[in-house]
């Protein structure tokens, strides 16, 4: 039995877990942002109340990045654990071997060992939610690429500058990580509602957008055609690059099946495989995908 944790910047999420699939939640607690102490014994708590045994491995999911050579941990909404070994400092106090991986690749884990991935041997995670990211599993683990970063299909300079679906010059858009035209940008909900007012120069919720697309609107219908355009293209470069057999998607969009349909349809045929099947797929753990991420991190790595 392993103890696994979600942690988020305002939530951490606890079960204990007996296989990938096999979890006991244990309840959730506020995080602490600001005093590593706090954190480590918030985390102690959980464990202790779990019933795990004494020295039993810990597993976690975490927004960030996570540096596979030096173990050093970028969270910037975290501030008591950005820039820290969290794995080394969380073990040497709670007296276990402590994983951890990012949310994206959690997310890629917990389909390929429950999910959408099961029984596939490359599986891509892609997440369609407030922004764009991705994770990879190969034959039953976590591919962990240079600085921890592979899968961030989200970000490079990627999205077309001219597009004939609807015929549309696209701005290249500042990014957060500091770049212009990432994915990133017009990829998630907020780039639905970009691509909107582009389009329009109506301001709407991404969900407002898609309800309406469902609806046969025609406004909202040119804005998911471009959506579609931009995103399968450098989707489907991804799929030339690491070849995967399925491509879960979760985040909100992953939520509107009929939009992961189109995106199946448009990226298939922008590939150099021909595939007569879905690739592109809703992901289907769409409760706790981080805490099963976290256990699968455990049992992929054998050490639970």
């Amino acid at each position: 039995m392993i103890t696994c944790f979600d942690i988020g910047g305002t939530t951490i999420k606890a079960a204990t877990a007996t296989g990938p699939d096999a979890l006991v939640p244990l309840g959730r607690v506020p995080t602490p942002r600001d005093d590593f102490e706090a954190f480590a014994a918030a985390i102690a708590g959980l464990i202790e109340q779990g019933g795990a045994p004494a020295g039993r491995p810990v597993s976690i999911s975490v927004t960030g990045v996570v540096d596979p050579e030096s173990g050093l941990t970028t969270v910037a909404n975290i501030p008591c654990i950005d820039g820290r070994n969290l794995a080394g400092d969380l073990g040497a106090r709670l007296g276990c071997q402590v994983l951890v991986a990012n949310d994206a690749d959690c997310f890629a884990l917990a389909e390929a060992f429950a999910g959408a991935g099961r029984d596939h041997r490359v599986v891509f995670g892609a997440i369609l939610g407030t922004g764009v990211g991705g994770g990879i599993v190969a034959a039953g683990r976590l591919f962990r690429g240079g600085g921890g970063l592979s899968g961030e299909w989200g970000h490079g300079t990627a999205v077309a500058t001219r597009v004939s679906v609807p015929p549309f010059d696209m701005p290249h858009l500042p990014c957060g990580c500091g770049l212009e035209g990432c994915v990133d940008t017009v990829g998630g909900a907020r780039g639905i509602e970009k691509l909107h007012k582009h389009l329009h120069g109506a301001d709407l919720p991404s969900t407002d957008i898609v309800t309406q697309w469902q609806s046969g609107d025609v406004q909202a219908t040119q804005t998911l055609d471009l959506y579609v355009e931009l995103v399968s293209l450098p989707l489907a470069l991804t799929v030339n690059i690491v070849g995967p057999d399925i491509i879960p998607v979760g985040g909100g969009l992953g939520n509107a099946h009929g939009l992961v349909a189109r995106l199946d349809v448009a990226v298939r045929g922008r590939i150099l495989r021909k595939i007569d099947r879905p690739l592109v797929v809703p992901a289907q753990l769409t409760v706790d995908a981080g805490l099963t991420g976290a256990a699968s991190l455990a049992f992929s790595e054998g050490v639970a």
